[in-house]
């Protein structure tokens, strides 16, 4: 009896134990970080414009540089590519899910 017990105490410790671990990893890859997930955007939709030396227009090569402009950034590629400021100029409207990821880096205190 004392066996089964041990078994069933066991196999429960176990069970937990992946539960919040899953909990936990999922939390940590829904985490909008510069590094992970706006710089990548950045280098493809941006560049070479923002990107010095080659670039004339406002640098957003470097995590300060995003972090400082992350509102105009946001309001310029939320606009339609017929409004004045539109970004990226000459190039078709990042999509929803591409804005989505600035919205959220935003709203989740702009992490490095």
């Amino acid at each position: 009896m004392k066996k089964i017990v041990l078994f069933v105490l066991v196999a429960l410790v176990t069970v937990f134990q992946f539960c919040s671990s899953s909990k936990k990893a999922a939390s940590d890859s829904s985490h909008i970080t510069y590094a992970r997930n706006v710089q990548p955007v950045i280098q493809a939709n941006c560049s070479p414009c923002h990107n010095p030396p080659q670039g004339r227009a406002k640098p957003l090569n470097s995590y300060d540089a995003a972090k400082a402009h992350a509102d105009e950034i946001l309001v310029r590629i939320k606009k339609s590519p017929e409004e004045k400021g539109f970004m990226p100029m000459r190039h078709p409207k990042l999509a929803d899910s591409t804005i989505a990821v600035f919205e959220k880096w935003k709203e989740t205190g702009l992490a490095e």
